[in-house]
C-alpha cells in the first residue's frame, strides 16, 4: 500500500489464499489498507482466458459471451472479463463487460486501455499477473483502478511463534 501511496488506485487480494485460513489473510489485507478481490466464485462472474477459448471454438465473440452471462445471472452481479491485450480490451468493452482484468499486460499496453477509458461506460480496469513491489507503482500510474495481487496472501511469511513452559 505504501508502494502506491498518493495514487486513486486500489490493491486487492486474490482468491489464493491458505487453505482453512481465507478469512483471516483477508482480514489482514483489510488491515493492511488493501481491498478483496471475489470471497468465492459465487460473488461474482470472471469470464477467464479458457472460457474465451472455448467460447471462440463455438463461434462466439467476447460480445456474445458478455452477453449470455448477464442473461444467466442476477441484475446485480458485475461481470468481469479477462483480457491479454489492447483489442480484447476493447472488444470487452464494447461488448458491455462491467469490468477487464488486464492479465499480464505491459504497463504500456494498460496505459493504451486507459487512455481509451472514456468508452469504457463506467467499466473498471484491474490490473494483474506480474505484480511486484517494483513495479506496482507504475502500474499505478498507468491510471488503472484496482490492482489485484495475489502474493499478498498466497506468499506472505509466516510469523514464527511459540509458547515456552518452563518449570518452577
Amino acid at each position: 500500500m505504501d508502494a502506491v501511496a498518493g495514487l486513486d488506485v486500489r490493491i486487492a487480494d486474490t482468491r489464493k489464499t491458505t487453505p482453512g485460513l481465507r478469512a483471516l489473510e483477508r482480514y489482514a489485507v483489510r488491515v493492511g489498507g488493501g481491498h478483496n478481490h471475489r470471497f468465492n466464485l459465487s460473488d461474482g462472474v470472471l469470464i477467464k482466458d479458457n472460457h474465451l477459448v472455448a467460447a471462440r471454438a463455438c463461434g462466439l465473440t467476447i460480445a456474445q459471451v458478455i452477453q449470455q452471462a448477464r442473461r444467466a445471472v442476477p441484475h446485480t452481479m458485475r461481470i468481469e472479463i479477462e483480457v491479454t491485450t489492447v483489442e480484447e480490451a476493447r472488444e470487452a468493452l464494447a461488448g458491455g463487460a462491467d469490468a477487464l482484468l488486464l492479465d499480464n499486460m505491459s504497463v504500456e499496453e494498460m496505459r493504451q486501455v486507459v487512455a481509451e477509458a472514456p468508452t469504457r461506460r463506467g467499466a473498471l480496469l484491474e490490473a494483474s499477473g506480474g505484480v511486484t513491489l517494483e513495479n506496482v507503482r507504475a502500474i499505478a500510474e498507468a491510471g488503472v483502478d484496482i490492482i489485484s495481487v495475489g502474493s499478498i496472501t498466497h506468499s506472505a511469511p509466516a510469523l514464527d511463534m511459540s509458547l515456552e513452559l518452563e518449570k518452577g
